[in-house]
């Protein structure tokens, strides 16, 4: 009968142990725990300090006399290995009175795991401070939050436990500190990628310090006072280290196994140490990437049971005499958190990590980068989800990056498994994943993924990271072209850069340098490279497209220490930004669902309620886009509307408006900024006639406005459409409906007829006439000039869809577009007319 005896009983070890019990029966296994508790739930442990998990007993997975009762293991808490004779194959152990004794083996496994980093920073062992790592780590937390009621506390270390550990601190309500040394949280992801969460966790109230590491802590009263490198001071009742992990592997080097320089042991793919009887597992051993095919260590639970479980198999098929055994093919670091109401995850290898490999991008691989929505856009609740995926020229995916509120888990998943079955962007690209609204949509986010590596490798799409448009803009070869419609536009804008809308680029193409490189940019991309994609057929050779839209861009250039600033501004003023007083009625206040809607969707809802309030009225908003709260308090003071705050609320950012500015209305809060507001002067006009009269009052006066320097939309729609067609047919294809409408209407202003007295013609060419001697204008030198001193006619999309009027009639110069155009412009105006 053989005899394995493993060290260590959380992850690893308990899994080898299990699974050598249902392959062996007769097998001795001793369990060596040196600790009180063997297989407990190590990942669940800030939840239960966060009152997410309620029973202390579900982090116990199996407990010793469990693990007897069911698989007959000898479970030996309390007892510790000391050292490890490999010629003899024994082990000494200690009991926690201090006496010891040894144990022989056949096989012996080591699954000894990690321990949290204490670097030798004066004050680190003092009063307050706590780490988590085990059950009594939990015990202790757990109970200081409980009894004590910590108001602020200060996480060091922004990895998966650090970030964890803040978001259940907060669900308590306390106040968080988060200090970092590094520039970001959450090394496995690319930099851009975390600004995303640097940003959430300020709007969620945390005072995040990243780039600054602990200088000294010190115990002055009930507190601690944590002195940063930079200066600053940040005091906290209780204060969790964070800072990271080291192998425990002190008597594997003590025996003789081979380590690497991290301290990590080494095993070969069968998880043999360097000696034939002994095998390792879990956070001690150093792996090898499953996608760059190095050496690394890599400490997650999922592969240490995994690797747990191929140990057990080996050591029975070798007791056995077989020569085949089981290989372990690498980890690729598949990972995932919640931080706040966004999830992270991860998978492969990140762009920082090719970069210091000396890779470079656009040359040994390429990134795509999208913003999709979590599932389809109509369906309630749909929220925006950031994914960034590296690949090379052969459509090999080194590995991916998610973040978002909803969806991050499943589209992870997804890529890990294609990665891991050596899967390309074709894959992706064919993939056949379960759409339903509620879940999904058509063209899945891991499908468009593979969509746009394929555009990229194909050279139709050239994508600029924020931070290379940040290096680019401003430059005499670089123009940034804003392909977004005016009342986005009105929220936010890019500086320096140019404005023409997507309806209208093939129309002012000519207004646009060939000299220079046009980067586009709108809200999450699609249109931004449909734009490029029409530059690119024009003769424009130099284009790009701003990757994943103006969201993105904004998070990833944030400045967070200035943002945190205002933060920390608002709570020694007495504010937080996460609450508004409105002292009104609630019958008073108009609720207003934008969740789930595309951009510029709720601006543009916000935009048109607004325009039905009155002055002094208070709205509530609803919007499931992180950037909405901040987008709409640009607005509202571009606008000249009162920002009065905004609110979390799940996935929900509640946002509160007042129409008009500050004073305007009694019984509503000031708002905390008042900006300075021009009167708008803009002229717009709906044209609905098609009566050569009134489409000539209609010029007059747009040329009069233009020439006073005001800028001037004239909008027509319907029978005023009549008036931008041109004086000679144009073959389209037309169905019979649309045939007779072009038969009976006039065909260009030469047609027009008079709404008074036109006597079957005779009145019209009179009013001509004498126009002509009194030398007024005629309509068309009325309409050249207009259009000459920049005058916008937009012709009613929908209403050209219902006449059966196409594109191809209408005379050169003519923009299309929608009512949010006009609402838009109509918004900057202060003369409105309906001609």
């Amino acid at each position: 009968m053989s005899k394995t005896l493993i060290i260590g009983g959380v992850a690893g070890g308990a899994t080898a142990a299990a699974r050598l019990r249902r392959l062996d029966e007769k097998m001795e296994i001793i369990l060596l725990e040196r600790g009180d508790y063997i297989s407990y739930a190590n990942c669940g442990l800030p939840y239960y300090i966060g009152d997410v998990i309620k029973e202390r007993e579900a982090l116990l997975l199996q407990t010793p006399e469990a693990m007897k009762k069911k698989f007959n293991i000898d479970v030996r808490t309390g007892n510790e290995a000391v050292s490890i004779d490999k010629e003899k194959n024994r082990v000494t152990i200690a009991r926690k009175d201090g006496s010891t004794y040894e144990e022989t083996y056949d096989d012996l496994i080591l699954a000894t795991g990690s321990s949290p980093l204490k670097p030798p920073i004066p004050g680190i062992d003092g009063e307050g401070i706590y780490t988590l790592w085990t059950i009594p780590d939990t015990d202790t937390i757990r109970r200081v939050v409980d009894e004590k009621k910590p108001e602020t506390a200060a996480v060091i270390g922004g990895g998966f436990i650090g970030l964890e550990m803040a978001e259940n601190l907060h669900k308590r309500g306390i106040h968080v500190s988060i200090i970092e040394a590094q520039n970001q949280v959450m090394a496995p992801i690319d930099f851009e990628m975390a600004q995303i969460l640097h940003e959430n966790m300020i709007n969620n109230g945390v005072d995040l310090r990243l780039g600054d590491g602990v200088k000294e802590f010190r115990r002055v009263g009930d507190r601690t006072e944590i002195a940063l490198a930079s200066g600053d001071l940040v005091k906290a009742d209780m204060v969790i280290l964070s800072i990271g992990v080291r192998p425990n592997s002190l008597i594997a080097k003590e025996a003789g196994l081979e380590l690497n320089q991290r301290g990590g042991v080494k095993v070969d793919k069968t998880m043999r140490t360097s000696h034939k009887n002994i095998w390792a597992v879990g956070d001690i051993i150093e792996i090898e990437n499953f996608v760059s095919k190095q050496p690394g260590m890599i400490p997650l639970a999922g592969p240490a049971n995994k690797q747990g479980r191929i140990v057990a198999n080996n050591i029975v098929s070798s007791g056995k005499g077989a020569s085949d055994l089981e290989e372990y093919e690498g980890t690729m670091g598949t990972s995932i958190a919640q931080v706040f109401d966004f999830s992270v995850g991860a998978v492969g290898l990140n762009e920082k990590a090719l970069k210091m490999e000396g890779k470079e991008k656009d040359k040994d691989y390429y990134v795509a980068t999208i913003t999709q929505k979590s599932h389809a856009g109509y369906y309630p609740m749909a929220t925006p989800m950031t994914i960034k995926m590296i690949f090379d020229k052969s459509g090999t995916i080194y590995g991916a990056q998610a973040v978002g509120q909803d969806g991050v888990d499943k589209r992870i998943d997804v890529l890990a498994t294609v990665i891991r079955l050596n899967g390309t962007i074709e894959d992706l690209k064919k993939l056949e994943l379960a759409y339903a609204p509620p879940y999904s949509s058509a063209k899945d986010p891991v499908n468009m993924l593979g969509f746009v590596a394929e555009n990229i490798l194909r050279k139709l799409v050239v994508f600029r990271s924020p931070e290379e448009v940040e290096k680019m803009k401003g430059r005499e070869d670089f123009l940034v072209l804003d392909i977004m419609e005016d009342v986005e536009r009105s929220v936010w804008a890019m500086e320096p850069s140019v404005h023409i809308p997507l309806g209208e680029l093939r129309q002012r193409l000519h207004e646009l340098p060939k000299n220079k490189e046009i980067c586009t940019y709108c809200a999450v991309g699609v249109r931004s490279y449909n734009a490029a994609r029409i530059l690119m057929q024009s003769g424009f050779e130099k284009v790009s497209v701003l990757e994943a839209g103006t969201g993105f861009y904004k998070s990833a250039t944030l400045d967070v220490k200035k943002e945190n600033q205002k933060n920390i501004d608002r709570a020694e003023g007495g504010s937080d930004r996460g609450t508004e007083d409105v002292s009104r009625n609630t019958a008073d206040v108009r609720i207003i669902d934008c969740c789930g809607l595309q951009c510029p969707g709720p601006i543009m809802k916000v935009n048109e309620t607004l325009n039905m309030m009155k002055s002094g009225e208070v709205m509530k908003v609803s919007a499931t886009d992180m950037g909405f709260a901040r987008d709409v308090e640009s607005w509202c003071k571009r606008t000249g509307n009162t920002y009065l705050g905004a609110t979390k609320q799940g996935l929900e950012n509640i946002v509160t408006i007042q129409k008009g500015g500050e004073g305007e209305a009694t019984g509503v809060c000031k708002v905390e900024e008042k900006v300075e507001q021009n009167l708008p002067q803009g002229k717009t006009m709906v044209v609905f006639s098609g009566d050569l009269d009134k489409i000539i009052a209609s010029f007059i006066i747009a040329n009069g406005a233009a020439a006073m320097g005001r800028p001037v939309t004239m909008f027509f729609t319907f029978w005023g459409l009549n008036a931008l067609r041109k004086s000679s047919p144009v073959r389209t294809q037309k169905n019979l409906i649309e045939k007779m409408f072009a038969l009976m209407m006039p065909r260009g202003i030469g047609k027009l007829k008079l709404s008074k007295m036109n006597m079957g013609g005779i009145g019209t060419k009179m009013m001509r006439a004498v126009m002509k001697q009194k030398n007024v204008a005629s309509l068309e030198e009325l309409m050249k000039s207009a259009m000459k001193n920049g005058v916008k006619l937009v012709a009613c999309t929908m209403s050209m869809d219902v006449m059966g009027i196409k594109q191809e009639e209408l005379i050169d110069g003519v923009e299309l577009a929608g009512v949010a155009t006009y609402l838009g412009d109509a918004e900057q105006s202060n003369v409105n007319l309906f001609i």
